[in-house]
């Protein structure tokens, strides 16, 4: 059965602004059509992740038509990013039931990220890994039953800023390079980024947001110019 588009338009779409497009599909439902040389990434990959992938390309070929593009194909690195037509910036997130693609074709706009995570808790060995130093005492400061869910939350932005950070930089960040202060009352949090690899000031910030929705976390970052 093909899901309906659950909230995605109420509560993700708010999350980027009106120059990026956002599109759905299902990876439960039949494996779609590829495109060109899409299909090698299926190699050696088992019938979910197939269909995943499948559904994710979908989503992007309709948010490719919403800002009145032909569908392309989004080819996958070798670092298996997706590799996005000239001209074309995105980011593409999956769950279980879920795949959800954000496009945009503004020159202004220089990357894009987004990811989706069930709203289960986050295992405490792996805090440390996902965790600054201030944020296991922002995860200290919250009740014993909301801690393994914020956990997952910090888990979320911080893939979300590393897409972006990939996509504008081709450099994978760690966890720990990233510390992020989330305000629950506004849905916004913002990522302080430590690494001089490629940026000349050492430390610098990006913002994102986030939703919260009664199964799912949904964190977005949108890099522009001015950033």
């Amino acid at each position: 059965m093909t899901q309906q588009k659950f909230a995605f338009d109420s509560f993700a779409r708010p999350l980027f602004s009106s120059r990026v497009a956002m599109a759905w599909a299902d990876p439960r439902a039949p494996m779609p059509p590829l495109m060109g040389d899409e299909v090698l990434a299926l190699e050696q990959v088992d019938a979910a992740r197939a269909r995943k992938f499948g559904a994710g390309r979908l989503a992007a070929r309709k948010a490719m038509d919403m800002l009145g593009h032909i569908g392309r194909p989004v080819l996958q690195g070798a670092d298996l990013a997706p590799v996005w037509p000239p001209g074309l910036t995105g980011s593409i997130t999956h769950s279980e039931r879920d795949s959800l693609a954000v496009v945009s074709d503004d020159p202004d706009i220089v990357a894009l990220g987004i990811n989706l995570e069930p709203a289960t808790p986050l295992e405490p060995a792996l805090w440390q890994i996902c965790c600054t130093t201030e944020e296991m005492r922002w995860l200290a400061s919250l009740g014993p039953s909301q801690r393994g869910n914020f956990a997952k939350l910090i888990q979320s932005a911080k893939k979300a800023v590393c897409k972006a950070e990939y996509a504008r930089h081709s450099t994978l960040l760690d966890f720990q390079q990233i510390s992020l202060s989330i305000n629950l009352a506004t849905g916004r949090f913002g990522a302080a980024i430590d690494d001089s690899a490629f940026d000349p000031v050492r430390i610098y910030r990006l913002n994102g947001q986030f939703a919260i929705l009664s199964d799912c976390f949904i964190n977005a970052v949108e890099i522009q110019h001015r950033s």
